[in-house]
């Protein structure tokens, strides 16, 4: 695999800023890819890419895209959290383009969680 360059990560955030958009009230779903260093080494860049052209493909509008660093569970990445307004967020591991289009057409599209693929269900909560 081609080692991953600046020019790489600057290419990804000006596609990510150009084909999303973050306007309250708008959203329905937002989509965060875990980025850090291990993460784009196993693969978080062509996920990345798979979210970004089935958002394109299918039109919609409502799913916001960002980026993170590393969780801490490198070993489970590429990770990614999906979280449905008014749902608990859903964490997903061990992802690559085609479980990405999955749980792009059934979660996000159709409500579906993929089982199959998730780590965790919910969000810390600071005291």
């Amino acid at each position: 695999m081609a080692k991953i360059k600046i020019e790489d990560l600057k290419k990804i955030k000006e596609r990510v800023h150009a084909d999303t958009f973050l306007r309250e009230g708008d959203r329905r779903v937002k989509v965060t890819v875990h980025m850090g260093t291990c993460g784009i080494a196993a693969g978080a860049r062509d996920v990345m890419n798979s979210l970004m052209d089935e958002i394109s493909d299918s039109g919609v509008t409502d799913v916001v895209v960002t980026t993170s660093g590393c969780m801490g569970l490198c070993a489970k990445e590429p990770e990614i959290t999906v979280e449905v307004l008014g749902q608990e967020p859903i964490i997903y591991e061990s992802m690559n383009a085609n479980k990405m289009r999955q749980v792009f057409k059934r979660h996000i599209l159709e409500g579906e969680v993929q089982t199959p693929f998730v780590l965790a269900k919910g969000s810390e909560q600071k005291s």
